[in-house]
């Protein structure tokens, strides 16, 4: 069974979203990550880039495959974890801490309450085994 923390949201393209004020901190789930593999290397976009909601925002890429990155929430990116440039494999070991990938100041908070909830990601996630 996957780890799916409860204090966060989530997205069918299995991101995470921790939410504080207006501040969305977005990395990708245990889920994704376990079906990754191996993580080499992390593209993510720079500080300032203005997201749209589901738009791509950088990529992951394994020893199996390269997958896209999906922002759930539209903003503006305030901070990107540069340290996973040089430690990639932080996305195995810590998704949900050390390898958060932006932090994005959200232009329309309410966009959250259309993700995931813990229940749902799981059913989500048992559905797509």
């Amino acid at each position: 069974m996957a780890n799916i923390p409860e204090d966060l949201h989530y997205s069918k393209d299995h991101e995470w979203v921790r939410v504080k004020g207006d501040i969305a901190t977005i990395g990708i789930t245990d889920y994704a990550q376990n079906s990754l593999g191996d993580v080499v290397y992390v593209e993510l976009p720079k500080a300032g880039d203005e997201l749209a909601a589901q738009e791509a925002f950088g990529s992951v890429e394994s020893v199996k495959a390269v997958s896209e990155l999906f922002t759930p929430v539209s903003g503006k990116v305030t901070e990107v974890n540069d340290a996973l440039q040089d430690d990639p494999e932080k996305v195995n070991s810590d998704p949900y801490g050390e390898a958060w990938m932006i932090r994005v100041k959200m232009s329309n908070p309410g966009e959250v309450d259309s993700l995931l909830t813990v229940a749902e990601y799981e059913d989500f996630t048992k559905e797509t085994e």
